[in-house]
């Protein structure tokens, strides 16, 4: 699928407006579906949205940001706390916020092998570089576990 193409199609069949810019995935993108750059008029979407929800959320995501985008270039409130982003976004059935994906909930847990510590992070740690904080012990890491599961 070509992004651009399919963003000008969107554009042109919810809104009645011609979007000039470019639309680029952007794999970086973890929380968010995607990004409006006022600077360039580009658009950035997050691949994993459309990998995971299918093109009939994403297509709401794509709404979305050419709602940001169309209010900039008519020089209308386009951040989310104005009245007329809520007011257009409400228009066209375009999403709040991006669902969040199940790899964003996910934590790391790491053990000390001197006290028994249990400490959760989200980010990976350099077990060979950082210590425990309590003991100053050895870590180790234990699993990877969603935010969902009950279980220690």
């Amino acid at each position: 699928m070509n992004l651009t193409n399919y963003v000008k199609q969107v554009s042109l069949e919810d809104f009645g407006w011609e979007f000039r810019h470019q639309a680029y995935w952007n794999k970086r993108l973890r929380t968010t579906g995607g990004r409006f750059f006022p600077k360039d008029g580009h658009l950035d979407f997050n691949p994993k949205i459309y990998e995971s929800f299918g093109l009939e959320t994403f297509r709401k995501i794509v709404r979305h940001e050419l709602v940001h985008y169309h209010l900039y270039y008519q020089r209308k409130g386009y951040r989310h706390g104005d009245r007329d982003f809520k007011e257009l976004l409400k228009q066209v059935d375009g999403l709040r916020y991006a669902p969040p994906l199940s790899n964003s909930q996910a934590f790391l847990i790491y053990e000390c092998l001197s006290c028994g510590a249990l400490i959760r992070r989200r980010r990976r740690v350099n077990i060979k570089k950082y210590r425990c904080s309590r003991c100053m012990g050895r870590l180790a890491f234990l699993k990877e576990k969603l935010n969902g599961d009950c279980a220690n």
